[in-house]
């Protein structure tokens, strides 16, 4: 197995703080907590915390774990502060800036390497896999020992969305049994247990309020950006060659805790991370699409906080599954989840998983529609989505395609036979077909059901009502996979119904949707204001991209130019053309700015997908070129979050990642097209050809 490492050094860069600000780290646990900062070891983000625990409904994620003040005194009795703060005064102090000497990504796990004057310390942060557990790790790899750490935590009883001014639960009870230590607030918040792992541990109560913190990045988004802590105390601890230390804090029973070490949790994880690897496809188990293979892993869970989701899939035999959105701020979203599994689940070899969660959400199907999102600390989805359910339909064929689970196919089949029913009759917010034209139509006052759904309260910045080009061309694609499914099982009648309605839909689209004067496909036609929008976006390559394309060949080359030349950038696609009176060259700001640009230029990492399989349609020989474009993704991680991809990116050079720092079908989208552009006679994927540059042009 090769060593899996990704380097960010630090010893020429002493004075440059801000990038050890803007690099952020993450590690999740399977469950949908997680832990996560800035490489400086200062909380920038209401996010930011050593341990933010998933838990049942009504409570969702909690941020409980926030900061670790760290401290070593040195065998000469000097006392150095390592890690990072900033206070409420905007006093920034990173006091290990002038130590670090690397971090590093090894195996997807976080960690640092410390000189402070000759004594060389490596920290590591690890939560086991599906508990709510953090194990903070010391390692002194050099120099005179032992040192002594002193370690104090701050904590806040919190929803992980809520802002950092939110007030403490106070107050806290802090019980201590045989160094097992167990804090709680009132209400029904968690128990957060504490255990000091290593050589002489020691703690001291000192329970007190820490004074107010700045978290900068909620400053620039327009959010209250100072709040307090609390910590019951700190902790000590001996640290030497050999003799490792752990703080661990867990919301599990001590059962649970007890039952690892932190010599354990490493080796446990390191094991873990070489059986997905191994699993994986040949071409993703090296290199690029490997560090992606780990980055997918962050976003399969267990739905923790759906108790009744696990209930019905063990009757049935099966595990509950789902998909975090982004990180840190989304849930699982259908959308996101079925144009992500393919590159998280097939691509990594995950087959059992990605039936898994096409079942879990085939339970909450409901008038013809999957769930569009499942709210923070809810039970029950929310369906004002006119496209998750048909991306439903395309998910279902990779997956179908990739394993051959018929059983899976033929009990979900009346589902989708329903599905489609309630579509050409229509169902809810006005999703239903024309009967004038056969395509299909939505929109209703106050939703945003497109994937372009920003809203900032009741304004939907780009409501796209009316017939929209992709939702067209998804649902082409998914009546033609429902003849071919029931063909499959000889039912020809039926089939031909269906044929008979895709090749309506396509006639029209193809008379109706072509724009002739700029040479590509209008956005929405019959819209709620104007009748024929000419907005150049990305949507378009779907109809080319998808397994069924509903656009005539002869007009292939004409869109991919366009969107080429004026849309495609190193990191996806812009989601509108630059020239366009709505077109924002910048995300940055309060929420309304940030809305403003969401679908309005800010480019989309997932988008590099639907381009790649249009492209490949039209020059299926020159695979190499796209595993070009796609290698520039390699310095996005280590950059924004290291070791996965951000959600959005400025619409210009440099193309500044922003949005969610980690998203699914950004990680998705890339490790499947490398996967897929990868030389088919090779198990190392291809790394880029170096030589003269080429375009993914399509003339």
């Amino acid at each position: 197995m090769h060593e899996l490492v990704r380097h960010i050094p630090w010893a020429k860069k002493k004075d440059d703080l801000e990038s050890l600000l803007k690099r952020e780290w993450l590690v999740t646990n399977g469950l949908g907590g997680y832990a996560s900062g800035t490489v400086a070891g200062v909380a920038t983000r209401r996010y930011h915390g050593l341990l933010i625990a998933a838990l049942p409904a009504p409570l969702g994620r909690i941020m409980t774990l926030s900061h670790l003040s760290e401290k070593v005194r040195m065998p000469g009795g000097e006392d150095v502060l390592f890690g990072g703060d900033e206070l409420g005064s905007g006093a920034l102090d990173v006091h290990g800036a002038p130590y670090l000497v690397d971090f590093r990504l090894e195996f997807g796990l976080p960690v640092w390497q410390y000189d402070i004057d000759g004594v060389g310390i490596e920290k590591y942060i690890v939560l086991p896999h599906g508990q709510n557990t953090v194990f903070v790790i010391y390692r002194q790899i050099s120099g005179a020992g032992p040192v002594r750490l002193k370690l104090l935590p701050s904590v806040h009883f919190r929803s992980h969305d809520a802002a950092v001014s939110t007030p403490l639960p106070l107050p806290f009870t802090l019980t201590i049994t045989d160094r097992r230590h167990e804090l709680c607030a009132h209400g029904n918040l968690p128990r957060v247990r504490m255990f000091m792992h290593g050589e002489r541990p020691a703690f001291t109560a000192e329970a007190k309020i820490i004074a107010e913190r700045m978290y900068r990045l909620e400053y620039t988004r327009g959010y209250d950006a100072r709040g307090s802590l609390w910590s019951p105390g700190y902790f000590r601890v001996d640290l030497s060659p050999g003799k490792d230390a752990a703080l661990v804090v867990s919301t599990e029973r001590w059962e649970t805790i007890d039952a690892l070490s932190s010599d354990d949790a490493l080796k446990s994880e390191r094991l873990r991370s070489e059986r997905l690897l191994a699993q994986a496809e040949p071409q993703a188990r090296v290199g690029l699409p490997a560090e992606l293979v780990l980055a997918a892993d962050q976003f399969l869970i267990k739905p923790a906080g759906r108790i009744e989701d696990a209930a019905r899939a063990a009757a049935a035999g099966d595990e509950a599954r789902t998909v975090i959105a982004g990180y840190h701020w989304f849930t699982d979203w259908g959308r996101d989840t079925m144009i992500s599994l393919e590159g998280l689940t097939l691509a990594t070899g995950r087959y059992a998983e990605a039936g898994y969660i096409l079942r879990t959400f085939a339970t909450h199907i409901r008038d013809g529609l999957i769930p569009n999102l499942f709210p923070e600390g809810e039970k029950e989805g929310l369906y004002h989505t006119a496209d998750a359910t048909l991306w439903f339909f395309h998910a279902l064929d990779r997956y179908f395609t990739a394993t051959g689970d018929r059983t899976t196919l033929e009990v979900l089949l009346p589902e989708l036979i329903e599905i489609a029913h309630w579509h050409v009759r229509g169902t809810r917010f006005n999703i239903g077909v024309d009967p004038a034209d056969g395509l299909l139509r939505q929109g209703a006052d106050g939703y945003q059901l497109t994937w372009m759904d920003a809203k900032v309260g009741d304004w939907v910045v780009t409501p796209r009502r009316g017939k929209a080009v992709e939702i067209n061309a998804l649902w082409f694609n998914a009546l033609k996979l429902l003849e071919k499914w029931l063909r499959s099982v000889d039912r020809q009648d039926e089939a031909e119904r269906w044929a008979e309605q895709a090749e309506r839909a396509r006639d029209s689209f193809n008379r109706r949707f072509w724009y002739e004067q700029g040479g590509y496909l209008y956005d929405v036609i019959d819209g709620e204001h104007v009748q024929y929008d000419a907005s150049l976006r990305p949507n378009q390559l779907l109809a080319i991209s998808l397994d069924y394309p509903i656009l005539d060949r002869q007009r292939w080359d004409a869109v991919l130019r366009v969107c080429r030349e004026k849309l495609l950038t190193p990191f996806g696609l812009r989601s509108l053309a630059p020239g366009s009176p709505d077109y924002k060259d910048k995300y940055y700001g309060d929420l309304r700015a940030r809305d403003a640009a969401y679908h309005q230029g800010t480019v989309w990492a997932w988008l590099i997908g639907p381009y790649v399989d249009a492209w490949l349609k039209l020059q299926p020989g020159d695979r190499q070129a796209a595993h070009d474009l796609l290698y520039r993704f390699d310095e996005q991680l280590s950059d924004g979050c290291v070791g996965s991809i951000s959600e959005i990116f400025d619409a210009e050079s440099p193309f500044t990642p922003r949005g969610c720092i980690a998203q699914a079908w950004s990680v998705a989208e890339v490790l499947r097209c490398l996967v897929k552009t990868a030389p088919r006679d090779s198990t190392a994927p291809a790394q880029p050809s170096g030589g003269e540059k080429r375009e993914l042009v399509g003339a």
